[in-house]
């Protein structure tokens, strides 16, 4: 073989063994993450006092009765879910209806509804699961809303019961 031809190899070689070499590229992904954070807070004072009721007798937060509407803070970082509960007092049960020791005590949204004429757009609580209160709420949002109490038909006790409230932050 003469030397052109063999320098002529040589270089098709070099030239074709840096392609392959150099045929690999690289790019970069960036990739973030945050930490979901949920809470939640009231910004009235989280105090409802209905006063004293005789039997089956019924009192609301609402402007002309108790006047005392609560405001629930979405302190989440995320859109949240805010949930609701009632529970048993010491003497008296939870129920959708009232009877001998149970009563009834009821929430209303009034961010989206008019909460004016009670029971209209009153939902009940219950002990055992959470109801939802407002199904969105984006971070920094609040939501007003109402309570509403009937008393037991008949009460055999005639102490005074504390009947809290539970609101709950969840993701939607």
């Amino acid at each position: 073989m003469n030397n052109k031809k063999r320098l002529l190899i040589i270089v098709f070689s070099i030239l074709f063994g840096f392609l392959i070499v150099n045929a690999a590229d690289t790019a970069s992904v960036t990739a973030t993450v945050t930490v979901q954070n949920l809470g939640i807070s009231l910004t009235t004072d989280g105090t409802v006092a209905y006063g004293t009721l005789g039997s089956n007798a019924s009192m609301s937060t609402i402007a002309g009765e108790a006047n005392d509407m609560q405001t629930a803070q979405n302190d989440s970082n995320i859109t949240a879910k805010f949930n609701i509960k009632g529970q048993d007092s010491g003497a008296w049960e939870l129920a959708d209806t009232t009877s001998s020791d149970q009563y009834v005590h009821q929430f209303c949204n009034d961010t989206a509804d008019d909460c004016s004429t009670p029971p209209t757009n009153y939902s009940p609580m219950n002990e055992e699961s959470y109801t939802t209160l407002a199904a969105s709420v984006s971070p920094s949002g609040t939501v007003d809303f109402q309570l509403r109490v009937t008393t037991p038909n008949p009460s055999t006790v005639f102490t005074q019961q504390s009947i809290d409230v539970t609101i709950q932050v969840a993701v939607p």
